[in-house]
């Protein structure tokens, strides 16, 4: 087996989370992924958070359904069934952790990690636990969310920005980036859209075709989406035939490495500014224990313990005032200390 530096994704697993409208066709590209994985022999890891799905077409390493019974939350909390789906995803969501602590456990062997969502989007997208359960991820993993598209449904102008508006909506919610797959290639390609995706000006056209009131409130959107859309990347994939996976796969791992790239950067920024924090407050401390000593008894002046000074006390004797000085002088040291050991710390750090 690869060692976990020759990874494609990197040291650690990506996370993709599969999202999409209904009868886009998630399940079958999981079950699609999970060929693809096995036949190129990539260890991958699949996890099931559909509690409704009746027999999954992926035998699924951690089952949502081994935890909470739909029919069981159906009868005990008197939902119905998209209620109980979202209750039994908050219900699964308090356990989280544990599914985590399973997922770390094999993650020097996995390179890929698919979360299989609800059919119903706006379940994970749009709910409590579909943000904390992407964001638990995104903490310890290069998270992707694979946003499946219908490709014969959004040749039709309206129902294409409506995926575009699922998906920008989704980007700026999660805060993960968002990689569209556009399935179903075998039975239409995804030129028409991937040329709506590059030039709203052709997509007005078509919408103009349309003279009602709902093509001139698409070709707004199109207009005010079309910046944020352009630039999401996008791959073509039949999920029957298995058209397009290999260049899905690759795309996965170089959107993986930029996401790593980019969570290095914001960790580095983190303990840059926590530094910063702690440099601050050291040189407050510092002038604070020069002023003491300059004056360590006038009215109001504070002591290394946080003592004030009131005017009225009597003076201390002078083997007290000395012993204050000593340890005004240890505090002093130490701090200089410590700020040298910063400088020190940012110098090599600026070096390098």
């Amino acid at each position: 087996m690869e060692d976990e530096a020759s990874k494609p994704g990197g040291q650690t697993p990506v996370a993709c989370v599969v999202l999409g409208l209904a009868g886009a066709g998630k399940s079958s590209l999981v079950q699609r992924l999970a060929s693809e994985l096995s036949r190129t022999r990539t260890p991958g890891y699949f996890v099931n958070l559909d509690p409704a799905v009746a027999d999954p077409l992926v035998s699924p390493n951690v089952d949502i359904r081994d935890s909470v019974k739909i029919k069981e939350v159906m009868t005990e909390y008197g939902l119905g069934p998209n209620g109980a789906i979202l209750t039994s995803l908050n219900l699964f969501c308090t356990r989280f952790d544990q599914v985590l602590a399973l997922v770390q456990k094999r993650a020097h062997q996995v390179e890929i990690l698919v979360f299989d969502t609800p059919g119903q989007i706006e379940v994970f997208a749009w709910s409590a636990s579909g943000t904390i359960i992407s964001e638990s991820l995104s903490s310890m993993y290069p998270t992707i969310v694979l946003f499946v598209v219908d490709i014969p449904k959004a040749r039709h102008p309206a129902t294409f920005v409506s995926n575009m508006l699922y998906a920008t909506s989704i980007l700026y919610r999660l805060r993960l980036p968002v990689l569209l797959v556009f399935n179903k290639s075998d039975i239409s390609r995804a030129e028409l859209v991937r040329k709506w995706m590059d030039d709203v000006e052709d997509l007005q056209e078509c919408l103009a075709e349309e003279k009602n009131f709902s093509s001139t409130l698409t070709s707004s959107l199109a207009v005010a989406l079309g910046e944020f859309y352009r630039n999401i990347r996008s791959v073509e994939v039949s999920a029957r035939t298995g058209h397009g996976f290999e260049e899905l796969l690759t795309t996965i791992f170089e959107v993986a490495r930029e996401r790593r790239l980019g969570m290095e950067s914001e960790q580095r920024e983190a303990k840059d500014r926590e530094r910063a924090e702690e440099e601050e407050r050291m040189r407050q401390e510092l002038t604070r224990l020069r002023e003491a000593r300059d004056d360590p008894w006038a009215p109001g002046t504070q002591g290394p313990n946080g003592d004030n000074f009131e005017e009225g006390i009597d003076e201390f004797s002078s083997a007290e005032k000395d012993n204050m000085d000593e340890d005004e002088e240890g505090e002093l040291k130490k701090l200089r200390t410590r700020m040298s050991k910063l400088d020190a710390d940012r110098s090599a750090r600026d070096q390098g």
